[in-house]
């Protein structure tokens, strides 16, 4: 088998850093991820963060079907090593749970996230998104000022969480997830703060819902219903704020690439059937997540190279879902395109359960976008997040037109 001197790229590990957030301003480096998928398929970063990146569909499938072997829990879902505290916070979180407890908190939350469930959630929806656009029209910065609306207001309503809360929320969320951006950062102990607000705000409001002798019929109470305040507090954390920044993603990422491909725009205005295969396509070539890490617990054999026990291994969505043993031509935005097999939800013991309602919520925003303007262009260049591990836009400057 194969060490890890030998996974090395044709660059040097100090001219490649997958790490470094400022690789992805400009965009994901997808030359380089089909460069190393051929020369390093899993790949040893020696930069900052020291880890085996995963880069192939078929290597994250063995990673993401083997949580034995590769822990969420140990030592979290992010490249960097966390604080005690902030560890623990993430191990209250499902992305960061092993079997069988994973298993065990996610069960209730899955039964009311099926796709029946979801789909009675059509009409509020909807409404939701009238209402958005009933405020946007010329110029506008689509990240902020239309696509985060939608998820924002949905969870809310979902949760039951009081509407003079909401705008409170996203901001924390936001905070959270874009910690590595200095325009949402003054410095990495931003997220850890936004996250425990986040966190006293969940535990406050589960207390009051507990307290309540006839309490509503929503997410939260079902939650509640197998878990006290403080466990809760880190459930809410994780929904709420994955919910809200990758559904914003996965909407304006797509608009932009429709935008980016007039052909592709106008075979959706010609016809409503293919807005769920167009979302599938967004999905994949706009993944909301580049990567999520596991800790191995043992010594194994991944790819031909060998992942020692208490290494970190990424698996990078980004590289996976333009594999080209998997995807005809991927580095093209198709919106026919089926089948298509991306992991932007992930696979197996992880698969995201929010799916459903993610792509109700894309779905609907994009037939009621496309009904409402005949018109959308692109108003200016648009700016990404610096992260490496969002896969966002931090604003997409359009003109709607009624």
């Amino acid at each position: 088998m194969k060490r890890r001197d030998s996974a090395a790229p044709t660059c040097s590990s100090a001219e490649l850093d997958l790490a470094d957030p400022d690789l992805y301003v400009s965009g994901p480096p997808h030359e380089l991820f089909t460069e190393l998928r051929r020369t390093s398929p899993v790949y040893w970063n020696d930069g900052a963060e020291r880890y085996w990146a995963v880069l192939t569909h078929a290597g994250i499938e063995q990673v993401a079907r083997d949580p034995a072997t590769f822990s969420s829990a140990n030592g979290g879902v992010v490249l960097e090593d966390l604080d005690s505290a902030r560890l623990e916070q993430m191990r209250g979180m499902l992305l960061a749970m092993d079997p069988p407890r994973h298993r065990e908190v996610r069960r209730p939350l899955v039964a009311r996230l099926t796709p029946r469930q979801v789909a009675g959630l059509d009409e509020d929806i909807r409404a939701i998104c009238r209402a958005v656009f009933a405020e946007a029209e010329g110029e506008v910065e689509f990240v902020g000022d239309v696509a985060a609306k939608l998820p924002t207001r949905v969870i809310g309503q979902v949760m039951g969480l009081p509407r003079a809360d909401w705008d409170r929320i996203h901001v924390l969320a936001e905070r959270i997830t874009r910690g590595q951006d200095p325009a949402y950062s003054d410095g990495p102990e931003t997220a850890g703060q936004a996250s425990q607000e986040m966190g006293v705000y969940a535990y406050t409001f589960a207390a009051e819902r507990l307290a309540q002798p006839e309490p509503p019929d929503d997410l939260t109470t079902v939650m509640l219903a197998g878990h006290d305040a403080t466990s809760f507090a880190s459930l809410f954390v994780q929904l709420v704020t994955a919910g809200q920044d990758t559904t914003a993603t996965l909407i304006s990422g797509g608009l932009l690439e429709l935008l980016r491909n007039p052909d592709q725009l106008d075979k959706l205005r010609a016809g409503d059937s293919l807005i769920p295969s167009a979302v599938e396509e967004m999905l994949r070539y706009a993944n909301p997540l580049h990567y999520f890490r596991r800790t191995a617990t043992t010594d194994i054999d991944l790819h031909g190279v060998t992942v020692r026990a208490g290494d970190k291994v990424a698996m990078y969505y980004t590289s996976a879902n333009r594999d080209d043993d998997v995807f005809a031509d991927p580095q093209s935005f198709d919106i026919t395109r089926s089948p298509n097999k991306h992991l932007s939800f992930g696979i197996a013991e992880h698969f995201c359960i929010g799916a459903h309602l993610a792509r109700l919520e894309a779905r609907l925003f994009f037939e009621e976008l496309l009904s409402t303007y005949p018109s959308i262009e692109l108003a200016g260049e648009p700016l990404r997040l610096r992260s490496n591990l969002n896969n966002a836009l931090r604003s997409l400057p359009v003109t709607l037109r009624r």
